[in-house]
């Protein structure tokens, strides 16, 4: 199936609706011979798969064992793409299937299809809240210590960047985004805009807007991403806005 040596895509498939998934990226997706990618994620894409496509699929906390197969069948002729939600560059496959590919010195040729990221998409759907610097941190200490993670909060807070948090928050996960608030409090004041997105981009999508004070009274899970603004950040005719700095 193919030439020896296949280029390796890894594709960003944006915030799941197909609508919102790159021209290039739908593209690359109807011509690949293989898909690779987290079973939830394959499932947003499901109707574009072809029966002529073969799909492999695992579970959460499987990236490597999903990145080594990508790069075995792309070794072996196959032409493949490796998805992620979102940017395959941000918090994605992107940065795994290079390291590995270094590490098995593999001169396979590969190519990084961009997509809409959970911070872009949210910002969307709130208005226009990251119009000036910003940051994003994943509350997720699988991969990163947690005293890591609060260190880059308290710098963000302080510099008084607009923040965008990804996996604020899970079932076993309850204490992190309340530590996260409780830090922006030291530096924001409470009626800083506050926005959380449930499910961007999918059918269930849900939009609040809050505040420091009161967001923890929201649902904030895995499927959340939520956005605190800094300290000009205000709300409109229910959008969240931080002027640029233009003269009006």
């Amino acid at each position: 199936m193919g030439m020896k040596f296949n280029k390796l895509f890894i594709v960003g498939i944006g915030p799941g609706s197909l609508d919102q998934m790159s021209r290039t990226a739908y593209q690359v997706l109807k011509e690949v011979e293989v898909i690779v990618g987290y079973k939830t994620y394959l499932n947003l894409i499901d109707d574009m798969i072809s029966e002529n496509q073969e799909v492999y699929a695992s579970g959460m906390r499987k990236e490597k064992e999903r990145a080594k197969k990508a790069i075995e069948l792309t070794k072996k002729g196959y032409k493949v793409a490796i998805i992620s939600s979102g940017d395959a560059g941000v918090y994605g496959m992107a940065g795994l299937v290079y390291e590995l590919i270094e590490e098995q010195d593999c001169k396979i040729e590969t190519e990084v299809i961009a997509g809409i990221t959970a911070a872009n998409a949210a910002a969307s759907i709130l208005g226009a809240p990251l119009m000036h610097d910003y940051a994003v941190i994943s509350l997720s200490d699988l991969l990163t210590p947690w005293q890591q993670i609060e260190k880059r909060l308290k710098a963000a807070a302080q510099a008084d960047f607009i923040t965008a948090l990804y996996n604020p928050s899970s079932s076993k996960r309850t204490e992190q985004i309340k530590i996260a608030r409780n830090i922006f409090l030291q530096y924001r004041q409470e009626k800083t805009p506050v926005g959380i997105v449930q499910s961007a981009g999918r059918e269930n999508e849900e939009k609040i807007i809050t505040n420091l004070a009161e967001m923890l009274e929201n649902d904030i899970n895995m499927l959340s991403t939520v956005i605190i603004g800094n300290s000009e950040t205000y709300v409109s005719a229910d959008k969240i806005i931080t002027p640029r700095g233009y003269n009006l």
